[in-house]
């Protein structure tokens, strides 16, 4: 019983294979910043889909949401009180104050990158900002857990951990949305294991150098129930409070964590 079992760990790639899915994160970094910078009143969705559409193909890369279980767009538009998987339409316009998230993806070589942010029509009530930098701080200290030993829910506790300082630091609650969470990720967009974003620490398989997972809290201003739309798609806040959600792909390395997903400045 047991004898030269192997611990189970969260899938690793090697030194190489990180430089390819970085390639791909760069990407979806690049497209990230082109649709916030197109992000302004009057905007559709569905255009800033286009940005990144054009993006992710001009730099030789495939958008990985489009076409995936039938979704139409390259990026999730996730606006106000919708949480995740929005999607971009020629009617849904942007306006002054609007809380925009932004999920993108794209494979390059084979390999993906899975990344988002969320940020402002113009500007924000004091509410709205918290809550992104609540949903940035979370994911940060998620991030940091990423190092050789740990276990995946160390992961999760740092992410619930990370929401609850920013609860103090703000002043006010935020609801970890229930149900969903960060995921592997390598040669598919959606890989074992799953990531919850709170709960004990201690548990499920090792994180070893070169180990990788996409990290990505979603907060909202009050409750921690979702509703999906008619769509089969759309997630929004079962109160109709805004949600915010911010994501990177990460790898574990000897050196600490590694961000494959960076932006450029």
């Amino acid at each position: 019983m047991g004898f030269g079992r192997k611990r189970k760990v969260v899938p690793f790639r090697t030194a190489g294979e990180l430089d390819a899915m970085a390639a791909a994160g760069a990407i979806v970094g690049a497209a990230l910043v082109a649709v916030r910078d197109a992000a302004k009143p009057g905007v559709s969705t569905l255009e800033l889909d286009e940005v990144a559409e054009s993006v992710i193909r001009d730099a030789g890369a495939v958008p990985s949401f489009k076409g995936y279980h039938g979704f139409t767009g390259s990026i999730c538009s996730s606006v106000n009180d919708r949480v995740v998987h929005g999607i971009p339409s020629a009617q849904d316009i942007l306006a002054e104050g609007d809380l925009v998230s932004i999920d993108c993806g794209a494979i390059l070589d084979g390999w993906h990158g899975d990344s988002a942010w969320t940020f402002g029509v113009g500007e924000l009530i004091e509410a709205d900002q918290d809550l992104s930098e609540a949903t940035r701080l979370s994911m940060d200290a998620g991030i940091a857990a990423m190092l050789p030993g740990n276990r995946l829910t160390d992961i999760s506790h740092a992410i619930e951990l990370g929401t609850r300082a920013a609860e103090v630091t703000h002043g006010r609650k935020y609801g970890i949305v229930d149900g969903y969470g960060g995921h592997g990720i390598g040669r598919e967009m959606h890989m074992e294991p799953f990531l919850a974003n709170e709960g004990a620490p201690g548990k499920g398989p090792q994180l070893v150098v070169g180990s990788v997972l996409a990290i990505e809290p979603m907060l909202t201003l009050g409750t921690t129930d979702t509703i999906v739309l008619e769509d089969d798609w759309t997630v929004v806040t079962a109160d109709g409070t805004r949600a915010a959600h911010w994501e990177h792909t990460v790898a574990v390395t000897e050196d600490g964590p590694r961000i494959l997903t960076l932006r450029p400045e």
